[in-house]
């Protein structure tokens, strides 16, 4: 990476103010981190004015100089009466109708599904809202792909200690443990899924992390590769569910390694992937922003639908056209009735985030990541998630937060010493059933194999 692409990108994409017409504000929903910055950039550049509502605590998004203006708003715990008022609150205060773009799955179908009370002010793709809530749920979408002849990996959906003893019976390790609603899960444990070795620690995690009163766990399939066998597209989808742009890529790495999402990414071609999902989509009568990752599985040559986010993802500017366009900006055009222009995509684009530098050393440790590749892998990135010359307070609280953090930890770490307690207890940021499964994901080979 190098400042001239970013110089370069920035100023091209400011261009574009002087060719459309940008006077329809937009409401960020979920302005904390790197996706929502994305937006923050991509449209401000243009010349849009941003609005953000995050929930806190706030991250380093909202200190974008793209940001307009701010409010908090706690939309996890709030009814959605109370959403919606405060929603009309803030159009109210802008004092026109805007676009309203929500950055995670939770608001999404929140949006989808009160759309007729948001209208008056917002604009937003006409979504169902069972239909957000079906793809944001992986035992319904799977449903769903299997309909449309889209391939799944094979899973199972467990409501009990008896049904995870009969799967073991004839199971092949190993498997996916995952949450069928990832992000409820995530609240529970701190993550939405993990790789399990062995009938024992299937058990052992499968009584951690289940909530016995509302089952959400489910078991899949591990197809064989690393995390570069993993595809994303990116495409937006108008009312008639045409795809007016559309993306693919490659994952090169993720954060948390093997089960997190892209911390570096490329731009690459794949017509099976792009052809699939553009049917897939048309099927289900999709519209608006897509994000959705497929695997490769060596053993029949097919591409294998692993989750849909029915929103703007986080990646989204891994994916850019050569005239700047992106799902962002597609989208704005579209709701304000103005031609999305096509225009090649950049093959071979590199993006990535910051948190890469830590996966990178978490891939090194596993000896699946040298020096050498490591250096060779950041040629050709053109853009980072919070890094920007035209827009660097995003990227100076970023690293004040690391800092902060990274003090708080040592200041454990030494009281731990001085009372003399066990580290793993002391040093551990999270939570004690966190601490547990992370403690379960790395058991030694030797236990592993074990009944």
């Amino acid at each position: 990476m190098s400042a001239t692409f970013s110089r370069t990108t920035a100023a091209g994409e400011r261009a574009d103010r002087e060719s459309h017409d940008v006077s329809t504000p937009v409401v960020i929903l979920g302005g904390n981190t790197h996706g929502s910055l994305g937006i923050m950039r991509s449209l401000g550049r243009m010349g849009v004015s941003v609005h953000a509502i995050y929930s806190p605590p706030r991250g380093p998004a909202s200190f974008s100089a793209y940001c307009k203006s701010t409010r908090v708003w706690d939309f996890a715990h709030a009814k959605p009466d109370d959403t919606i008022s405060f929603l009309l609150e803030v159009a109210q205060r802008i004092g026109t109708r805007s676009i309203l773009i929500p950055t995670w799955d939770e608001v999404a179908v929140f949006t989808a599904e009160y759309y007729n009370y948001l209208k008056p002010w917002f604009l937003c793709p006409e979504q169902s809202g069972q239909l957000a809530r079906s793809l944001c749920s992986k035992k319904e979408m799977a449903g769903l792909a299997r309909r449309c002849g889209v391939p799944t990996p094979e899973v199972v959906f467990p409501e009990s200690l008896e049904d995870i003893a009969r799967y073991i019976e004839t199971a092949r390790f190993p498997v996916m443990l995952k949450g069928i609603d990832g992000n409820q899960l995530k609240k529970r444990t701190g993550k939405k899924m993990a790789i399990v070795y062995s009938p024992r620690q299937l058990r052992e995690m499968y009584l951690a992390m289940e909530d016995r009163a509302e089952p959400n766990l489910m078991l899949q399939e591990y197809i064989p590769g690393g995390d570069d066998s993993i595809w994303i597209f990116n495409g937006y989808f108008n009312a008639n569910s045409e795809c007016l742009v559309g993306f693919t890529g490659r994952k090169l790495r993720q954060t948390p390694i093997h089960t997190g999402m892209t911390s570096l990414g490329i731009c690459l071609r794949n017509e099976t992937v792009e052809k699939m999902t553009r049917e897939f989509m048309r099927a289900l009568g999709y519209r608006g922003i897509l994000d959705i990752g497929y695997r490769y599985d060596p053993r029949d040559g097919q591409y294998k639908v692993l989750d849909i986010n029915p929103r703007i993802g986080a990646t989204f500017r891994l994916f850019v056209a050569e005239n700047g366009m992106d799902v962002a900006r597609a989208l704005y055009l579209d709701l304000t009735g103005q031609e999305v222009a096509p225009s090649p995509r950049r093959e071979g684009r590199k993006w990535f985030v910051e948190l890469d530098l830590k996966s990178s050393l978490d891939y090194y440790r596993e000896g699946s990541l040298t020096l050498r590749q490591w250096l060779r892998s950041l040629r050709g990135i053109e853009e980072a998630g919070y890094f920007a010359w035209d827009d660097l307070a995003p990227f100076w609280r970023l690293c004040s937060m690391a800092l902060s953090n990274l003090t708080k930890y040592a200041g454990r770490w030494t009281k731990s010493l001085t009372l003399r307690l066990p580290s793993s207890t002391a040093s551990s940021p999270t939570s004690s059933l966190e601490a547990t499964l992370t403690g379960m994901e790395t058991t030694t080979a030797a236990d592993q194999s074990k009944p």
